[in-house]
């Protein structure tokens, strides 16, 4: 069941729905509204282990908060890190715990170049030596548990990942790995291989937490089973809909309504401004804005007028104009599990008793 806990490392994780780390997307309070919705464990978008190292400010400052709301739900916080020097990453997995991590995560299946060309991400699964090298460094650095996101290959056809993965947990001790398993060359596009998939977790003396193609509640379920994963990581099927958090743990049956959906919209805006001011905030937001128009039925007007706002007061009042905005919803508690501490602002009205 996708409701029962799981060890992770020294850690119990309550649930098996996680947020995988979305790159430029996975702040804070993204990883807070997942958390809202369900989430038994978020990861971080993916830092750079040279900037913590060289202690850049705004890496420091922003990409290492951990918001004291996370700690209100039970489930281990988790930071992605990226790099290729053992080095490096041993100094900037010890600064890591020293923010408050409970888990590193290492990425290994980034497709972007200009990471692959550094020789991190994707990179590491044609260099395994050096990938095993990176992730001893990060658990000593640190002393946690370290995971690692993998794909399946470079190219299509390619299996290294799935031999990577081996290796890791037998060389390097990581606690888990997160799979995708579809080629860093095809991006997101194509079928997941997911028969590779339960081939890892049949062999693999460790946690596999599957990834990839997992859009709606039919898919994820079909998948997991079809897997035998010992969770999922729910990345861009997450995005304008944490409602899916809550539907595949049994807490919603239903899709949430448009007042849920524009309460959800102002939540994120205020959080984005909390965290990088109103200007840069609404910058950030311009890439948010379409995962929820869609939702809202608006036609393609109303994303590209958000797309030329420079303020969040100029997108609030393009969004009242076409729809006003919901009173404040009622105050609603969380089904927690004994022991959980109450943490963070619930979403609105509309879900099903556990």
């Amino acid at each position: 069941m996708l409701t029962e806990p799981w060890k992770l490392g020294r850690y119990t994780v309550p649930n098996r729905v996680l947020l995988a780390p979305l790159a430029g997307i996975g702040t804070w309070f993204v990883r807070l509204q997942a958390k809202r919705h369900g989430a038994g464990m978020a990861v971080s978008e993916m830092v750079s282990s040279f900037a913590i190292h060289h202690r850049n400010e705004k890496t420091m400052r922003e990409l290492l908060r951990i918001h004291p709301d996370e700690r209100g739900f039970d489930g281990p916080v988790a930071i992605q890190l990226f790099g290729q020097d053992p080095d490096v990453m041993r100094s900037a997995a010890a600064t890591v715990a020293e923010a408050g991590a409970d888990v590193i995560d290492l990425n290994m299946g980034c497709p972007v170049p200009k990471v692959c060309k550094t020789g991190a991400g994707a990179a590491l699964i044609k260099d395994p030596d050096t990938a095993v090298a990176v992730a001893r460094a990060a658990a000593e650095g640190s002393g946690l548990p370290v995971t690692v996101k993998l794909r399946s290959g470079q190219r299509p056809g390619e299996t290294d990942g799935y031999d990577l993965a081996h290796r890791l947990v037998a060389e390097a001790g990581v606690a888990a790995i997160g799979f995708h398993p579809r080629s860093a060359a095809v991006h997101h596009k194509g079928t997941p291989d997911y028969d590779l998939a339960a081939k890892l977790v049949a062999t693999l003396p460790a946690p596999v937490v599957l990834t990839g193609g997992l859009h709606t509640r039919d898919e994820v379920l079909a998948a997991y089973e079809r897997t035998g994963a010992a969770a999922v990581m729910l990345a861009r099927g997450s995005l304008g809909n944490p409602w899916l958090f809550e539907q595949l743990l049994g807490l919603r049956e239903d899709e949430p309504t448009a007042e849920e959906v524009r309460a959800e919209l102002d939540w994120l805006m205020d959080r984005a401004v909390e965290h990088m001011g109103d200007e840069r905030g609404a910058r950030w937001l311009r890439k948010a804005y379409p995962w929820y128009v869609a939702r809202l039925g608006a036609d393609k007007t109303l994303n590209e007028a958000l797309q030329r706002t420079s303020s969040t007061l100029q997108a609030r009042e393009l969004l009242t104009a076409t729809m006003p905005r919901p009173h404040a919803p009622r105050s609603h508690s969380h089904p927690r599990r004994p022991g959980q501490a109450q943490g963070g602002t619930r979403p609105p009205a509309g879900r099903k008793a556990a």
